[in-house]
């Protein structure tokens, strides 16, 4: 299976936290991670960013963010240019959804933990 470089927004340090355990398994899973999130910190030896940092062929951006706090990212999101978003539960937005597609860029409603978890990630 080739291994997806992916950006986590929305990281957190909680352990109980959705987030963490994706980084977490994505890491475990084999997958090159960035994070960005609210409060720096590290999680599987993966520091988690506070601003947006410039990122490369991304192959997805799996998203922890509630759909107003996404807003402020969505040129950033677009200009990365990742074949996908994942918007996992809690995070679902159709006006996203639209701009996703104009661009080319595939949304996925999907919760990165099950698509990992039985190996469709």
């Amino acid at each position: 299976m080739k291994s997806k470089r992916t950006l986590v927004l929305g990281a957190s340090t909680k352990t109980d936290r959705y987030a963490y355990k994706a980084i977490t398994m994505l890491v475990e899973k084999g997958h090159p991670v960035l994070a960005i999130g609210q409060r720096a910190g590290e999680v599987a030896g993966i520091k988690i960013h506070t601003k947006a940092i410039p990122v490369k062929s991304v192959d997805t951006i799996t998203l922890y963010l509630n759909p107003m706090r996404q807003r402020d990212y969505y040129n950033y999101i677009i200009e990365a240019q990742p074949k996908r978003v994942i918007f996992n539960p809690g995070t679902e937005n159709p006006e996203f959804y639209q701009l996703l597609e104009l661009n080319n860029i595939k949304a996925e409603v999907a919760c990165t933990l099950v698509l990992l978890s039985t190996n469709q990630y």
